[in-house]
């Protein structure tokens, strides 16, 4: 089962990174947006890849730094509401996540036991829920940008049966 999971979460980011890629520059920054597009991909990649890892301890950052902003990929946004037009991770830098995260899928999720604790003290399930509750986080988010795009652009994102 665990490929099929690990398949079924590649999958999600596949569709993530089309919405992601398919996304006009006037709307990966569109001020108007109560939750910015760049915000939600990032978002979306940060909580997929820190509940891909067995535990907040074992959790390993995508460090890389982004216009001379070092911990890109350490931490949540936090309240992004403050951030400003400095803080922007441009499609590229959150594209290098998606596909740094994508690299680790199958070895992440082979990392615990799926009948284990799920390894973050606010998800009180196994773990192999937890890769259940990741995937349908991710593709909630997904469908918010795919929704967006066709929205506000008419552009489609695409569908992914595995990844």
């Amino acid at each position: 089962m665990r490929d099929e999971v690990a398949s079924q979460i590649r999958a999600a980011l596949k569709m993530l990174r089309l919405a992601i890629e398919a996304c006009p520059d006037a709307l990966w920054t569109r001020e108007t947006d109560h939750n910015p597009t760049w915000v939600l991909a990032y978002h979306t990649l940060y909580f997929a890849h820190l509940y891909l890892s067995p535990s907040e301890e074992a959790f390993e950052p995508f460090e890389r730094d982004v216009a001379g902003r070092p911990g890109f990929g350490k931490t949540d946004l936090g309240d992004w509401t403050k951030l400003t037009a400095k803080d922007v991770y441009t499609k590229a830098n959150v594209l290098a996540y998606c596909d740094h995260i994508d690299g680790h899928v199958s070895e992440l999720v082979r990392a615990a036991p799926f009948d284990g604790p799920s390894g973050f003290h606010w998800l009180p399930f196994s773990r192999g829920e937890a890769h259940l509750y990741n995937l349908r986080h991710i593709q909630h988010h997904a469908g918010q940008l795919a929704e967006r795009l066709r929205q506000t652009s008419g552009v489609g994102s695409g569908w992914a049966f595995t990844g």
